[in-house]
């Protein structure tokens, strides 16, 4: 008898069911290639350097209208809009629009369109994206997560539109300066959750707040009683609700708690470990404690023993130093006491990751900065414009132009920092112009002043005091003739500029 084919070889006829499930998966694979592929030519773009870009977006205002740009400056949403339109992830293709707005009675619709003006996300009275601040005032949209209203209830969905939350709380609304943590309102009660609609919180609390800058570091809890505790992100009581107040302060195994009407610091258990040694604490930095006495600030130990003596007027833990503020001026001692930087700054900032502290000093008027290792050795003077933590280096303004340095304090042609783009700025003779990767000049030396290239290819050109900007092959695109002294920051993404006030992020039309 003729065989059937293996696959009826079993004694019965029957599939084989592996051979078949790795078809299928073949042809899934297929055309997840495909869609990845046909996305990838959508949302990207090769630059000058032949490299793959992704698309990004931004808001501009002409006209008195709202619209959007992408990266290469080519207006995607046409100006047509009364209110700003917020785009939440400036990589995606989802724009927040207000509509039907009665000014009046401060009513309004709001929609999510992508670049053909269609829109992306539906079903829900408004959409929202959720701003956050940093104790700098630095904003930021919540990553993901989109607030949106049915029924006059709020929800969350993602960036692509899928509901995480159901819509049935009276409010959403982010933890200030912490990314992660959403509050949630129901009832009148507060509960917590995160960017992915997971309660961490049941909304059950007077009210919740932060331990420092960290949603790591557990939340502060009040019941209707007015007692605070610590719950820990994995929703585990760390400190039970029995404090008058508890102090945002991250510490290893220590809290600082106020109870009948006096700070004490307490361990998990609550068992007291220091108190009638201060009237506040401002800190902790490993077994030692930043604290207040008749308003003057020193530092003691876990005894209670005075290590620094109250005499500044500030104290901040740097590594294993302290940055401190005396009579007005900033600088650094050690845990004995000792000035290892005298306090003749007007400001010092540390950075952990690069161990080095950046000393500003103000004479005559004129700004200048000392970079200075743990060893207290000055490695490089000038002005620091941008400190880099991401990719490790610092840049530097000097009489000669812009260096870059990496946290090893050695000296870095730009063209090995800032590795995707096409020119680099140089200084020659007091001018500004630019070179390419190899150093042969593309922009000859005839600006005042310059900005390196951008994400987006673009760099700013300044002469006789008016900006201009060039493009990624160094063509001019804007002659220098706009008077842009107020702002914060110079940026140009094609023929737009940014305007003044940096968080506001839209860009003009020059």
């Amino acid at each position: 008898m003729a065989r059937r084919g293996k696959r009826y070889d079993t004694g019965e006829a029957k599939l084989n069911v592996k051979k078949i499930i790795a078809v299928i998966v073949f042809i899934l694979v297929i055309i997840m290639f495909i869609v990845g592929i046909k996305y990838l030519l959508e949302n990207h773009s090769e630059n000058a350097s032949g490299r793959i870009e992704t698309i990004t977006y931004y808001t501009i205002y002409d006209n008195g209208k709202w619209g959007v740009i992408d990266s290469h400056g080519r207006l995607v949403v046409n100006a047509n809009y009364d209110e700003m339109i917020v785009i939440p992830d400036n990589t995606k293709e989802v724009f927040l629009c207000a509509y039907d707005i009665d000014y009046e009675n401060n009513t309004y619709k709001t929609k999510a369109i992508n670049t053909k003006e269609k829109e992306v996300i539906k079903g829900y009275e408004t959409i929202e994206a959720i701003s956050n601040y940093d104790k700098k005032q630095n904003m930021w949209y919540e990553n993901n997560v989109l607030k949106v209203k049915k029924e006059n209830k709020y929800g969350l969905c993602n960036i692509s539109g899928k509901e995480i939350l159901k819509c049935e709380y009276e409010n959403i609304e982010p933890i200030q300066g912490i990314q992660n943590s959403l509050l949630i309102t129901k009832d009148g009660k507060y509960g917590l959750c995160d960017n992915t609609g997971n309660i961490i919180i049941e909304p059950k609390y007077k009210n919740i707040d932060k331990i420092e800058e960290d949603y790591k570091n557990g939340y502060i809890i009040e019941d209707e009683n007015g007692k605070k505790g610590i719950i820990g992100i994995d929703k585990s009581e760390v400190l039970k609700c029995e404090y008058e107040d508890i102090k945002q302060i991250v510490a290893t195994n220590m809290f600082v708690v106020k109870k009948e009407n006096k700070y004490i610091i307490i361990d998990k258990e609550g068992n007291t470990i220091i108190e009638d040694k201060f009237d506040d604490v401002e800190g902790i930095n490993g077994e030692y404690i930043i604290a207040k006495n008749e308003n003057k600030v020193g530092i003691i130990d876990k005894t209670g023993e005075t290590k620094v003596e109250f005499k500044y007027q500030e104290i901040k833990a740097a590594g294993d130093y302290y940055i401190t503020k005396k009579n007005d001026k900033f600088g650094i001692i050690d845990i004995n006491g000792e000035e290892k930087v005298a306090h003749e700054a007007i400001d010092i900032s540390y950075y952990t990751s690069g161990k080095f502290f950046i000393v500003d000093y103000l004479e005559n008027n004129k700004l200048e900065s000392k970079v200075i290792d743990t060893n207290f050795e000055t490695k490089v003077i000038g002005i620091v414009t941008e400190v880099n933590e991401t990719k490790g280096y610092f840049r530097l303004y000097e009489e000669q132009g812009y260096k870059y340095y990496n946290f090893k304090f050695e000296e870095k042609a730009s063209q090995n920092i800032l590795t995707t783009n096409t020119l680099f700025l140089s200084k020659k003779n007091g001018k500004y112009g630019f070179v390419d990767k190899e150093g042969k000049v593309v922009v000859d030396y005839i600006y005042d002043d310059a900005t390196e290239q951008n994400s987006s290819g673009y760099a700013g050109i300044k002469k006789d005091g008016l900006w201009g900007a060039i493009d990624t092959k160094g063509k001019v695109i804007i002659e220098p003739e706009y008077n842009l002294d107020n702002n914060t920051k110079i940026d140009f993404i094609g023929t737009w500029h940014l305007c003044e006030d940096i968080n506001s992020n839209y860009y003009l039309d020059v």
